[in-house]
């Protein structure tokens, strides 16, 4: 189930990319891709996962930045408490100028910082383990000023 789950979470976040690649080929002033990724902790683990995005995941992050495949990105935590169906512990909001060539480098640099794939992909199995919830939204930020 954990690897039906991770998988899963692979192909929509490639079925995205591909998607707003395709839309924004079309569109003249081809407007980043903006997405943000929440994440519902099982409860007593948000130590252990966080641990683990910090140490398999946002390098993979911080080394795309400074490439220049990722604009801007910003983490989010809740400081109020909501019911258990609309709870979220952690949000990761990350601004890509060039969804292709983002696509294009990310395997490159992921297997340039984690050589071992291997354990990357069962660290990151029990990362996501320690979840109840992901959700992966693309938003389009526009100036209500230009209406």
């Amino acid at each position: 189930m954990r690897l039906v789950r991770s998988t899963l979470a692979a192909l929509f976040i490639a079925q995205t990319l591909l998607l707003v690649q395709g839309a924004s080929a079309d569109d003249p002033e081809e407007a980043p891709f903006i997405t943000e990724a929440y994440y519902r902790v099982k409860w007593g683990h948000f130590d252990e996962f966080m641990e683990l995005f910090k140490k398999n995941h946002y390098p993979i992050l911080e080394k795309m930045q400074k490439l220049g495949h990722i604009e801007s990105m910003s983490a989010a935590f809740p400081l109020n408490h909501a019911s258990e169906e609309s709870r979220w512990d952690f949000r990761m909001t990350i601004v890509i100028p060039d969804s292709q060539a983002f696509a294009r480098a990310l395997d490159g640099v992921s297997k340039e910082l984690y050589p071992d794939q291997d354990k990357l992909k069962r660290d990151e199995r029990h990362r996501f383990s320690l979840l109840t919830a992901h959700t992966d939204i693309v938003v389009r930020m526009d100036d209500l000023s230009t209406w």
